[in-house]
């Protein structure tokens, strides 16, 4: 049964320019599996539904002020890592890679997996995308939110807070600094269940205590994933692509909708970046000189207040903006809509074209707006005669581009330098019709090298060469080389174990100086490939070229 709710009674606001077909419909009671099939989910507006969830065994367990801490920790077991997200910008979690804390050479094991076809595979990309992650012991999560909840106003690096979230030593101690030293971990989109990879539900065991809601049975759940904050936070402006329901088991979220008309006032990040679905805009500080329209984002917006027991229907595509209130719990349910369900590969040309054609328009607005280290032992002697080649190989080429450049420009690089060679390498690319591989050489060294190989040469590359790596990563490698790079690292991870990915990247970003200079040089490179595809397609299908936006 529906239930006109009373805005301003309850709390929510909506914007004066909002449609009214658009606004939420509400239920005081759920609808069965045939209505919302027939009547809410076509009708591609929200909808909320207020205690459906509230008999969950979750709703009633996981309470953190009601002994739900200590049941989580129990249920879970000592022994479980699930990823966590950090954030660098207070309470704030942006949809950009470099708007997060830099964990260590944990962060690099996301970058591996953040290649530009991911973006477009399903729901699960909708935030894996835009984050960076660590590996975090649950139990120690969840002992970090029992302090919280003992010393709420405590900062972090405050002496009373280093003593409250100090954990005994273990062999994860860049885990356990980076939750000591950083005020804000948030368990962002942990696995309960997910069909596309098995082996990512760290959390499956919590199965046990939700319940598929009666209107969406039947549905081919894409994934069930755990949200959960120690303190206050907020997420950035993004669209998920595929249908949402997010149900709220402890705490409350303030969700803040658009529609996906409302695209042009919230400046969506640009389709070949990591971030496609997330809007420019900064929430805290919207620069309207630079965002115009941005400023009459808020009346095309539906603010929901979400409790305990709340469930949200999100349809795919709509925008969303999420405030979570301290030790703040949910579970979210993604499945296909029925228009991506039945969208069969044939028409993706169609669809492409139909993109393009809108893209001149689009990019028109946008254009105005020493190697010395100890030699005992060498790990050189391991490498196999063709990785040895390979490593070779690349040494010539930094030591080659050394004698043309100054020193200092080789030891002293910045992450803007390294940007501007990789933005000048890709204009002369992409003016000329030939193999980009054959103008990549260093793409060209590292493309047949197996993921095991790659991996043993640059760790002798890092304990034999420090800065002959150092200088290739930050001047010499172009968006190509950056691209074949990382997925050669998503390939190495599939392989390895957690203790053999954390030792190569603890070993890998021990030679750079200033690791941010690393990443920003990683992500830009791929940044500017997805670019030229991008470029490559435009030219191809519809005879425009496109200058990046500065």
């Amino acid at each position: 049964m529906r239930a006109e709710d009373d805005d301003a009674g309850g709390g929510e606001f909506v914007g004066a320019r909002l449609d009214a077909g658009l606004r939420a419909a509400r239920f005081a009671s759920p609808p069965s599996a045939d209505e919302f099939a027939a009547a809410v989910e076509p009708r591609n507006a929200p909808a909320v539904f207020r205690g459906v969830v509230k008999d969950w065994t979750a709703s009633s367990r996981w309470d953190p002020r009601r002994g739900g801490l200590d049941y989580l920790r129990e249920k879970v077991g000592p022994d479980v890592d699930v990823e966590a997200m950090m954030s660098s910008t207070g309470h704030v979690f942006y949809g950009d890679l470099r708007s997060h804390e830099r964990a260590g050479f944990f962060t690099l094991n996301l970058l591996g997996s953040c290649n530009f076809h991911h973006f477009a595979r399903g729901a699960n990309a909708a935030y894996l995308a835009p984050r960076f992650q660590v590996l975090v012991p649950f139990s120690k999560f969840m002992n970090s939110c029992k302090s919280y909840l003992r010393c709420p106003n405590a900062s972090s690096d405050s002496p009373k807070a280093q003593e409250i979230l100090k954990e005994p030593a273990s062999s994860e101690e860049g885990c356990s600094s980076s939750l000591e030293s950083c005020d804000q971990v948030y368990l962002a989109q942990v696995s309960i269940l997910n069909t596309e990879n098995k082996e990512r539900c760290s959390l499956e065991v919590l199965k046990e205590d939700i319940q598929e809601p009666t209107f969406l049975r039947g549905k081919p759940f894409s994934s069930i994933n755990i949200w959960m904050n120690r303190a206050h936070l907020r997420s950035s402006t993004h669209y998920d692509p595929h249908h949402n329901l997010l149900c709220v088991v402890a705490g409350c979220k303030k969700v803040t909708l658009w529609p996906p008309s409302s695209s042009p006032y919230l400046y969506p990040m640009p389709v070949y970046g990591e971030a496609s679905n997330h809007s420019s805009v900064s929430i805290e500080e919207p620069d309207y000189s630079r965002y115009t329209r941005a400023r009459y984002m808020k009346e095309y917006s539906e603010r929901v207040i979400l409790n305990c027991g709340d469930a949200l229907f999100i349809p795919e595509g709509w925008y969303h903006q999420v405030d979570s209130d301290d030790l703040t719990i949910a579970i979210n349910f993604w499945w296909k809509s029925r228009i991506m369900n039945e969208m069969l590969e044939h028409m993706d040309a169609y669809y492409l074209r139909r993109i393009l054609s809108r893209c001149p328009e689009q990019l028109k607005q946008k254009q105005v707006n020493s190697d010395s280290s100890d030699k005992k032992d060498s790990p050189l002697q391991t490498l196999e005669p063709s990785t040895l080649q390979a490593l070779y190989e690349l040494i010539s080429l930094v030591h080659n581009s050394a004698e043309m450049v100054s020193q200092n420009e080789i030891t002293e690089p910045t992450s803007q330098d390294a940007y501007c060679k990789q933005s000048n390498g890709s204009k002369k690319i992409a003016a000329d019709d030939s193999s980009l591989l054959e103008k990549d050489p260093i793409a060209k060294i590292i493309l047949p090298l197996k993921p095991l190989e790659l991996q043993s040469m640059l760790l002798a590359m890092a304990r034999t060469f420090p800065r002959t790596l150092e200088a290739l990563v930050l001047n010499m490698l172009g968006p190509i080389g950056a691209e074949i790079l990382t997925r050669k690292f998503d390939e190495m991870d599939q392989q390895a174990t957690k203790e053999q990915q954390s030792e190569f990247y603890k070993t890998f970003y021990s030679v750079f100086d200033d690791q941010y200079a690393a990443m920003d040089a990683l992500l830009n490179g791929k940044e500017m490939f997805s670019f030229q595809v991008f470029q490559s397609v435009l030219r191809q299908y519809i005879g425009v070229h496109a200058d990046r936006p500065k």
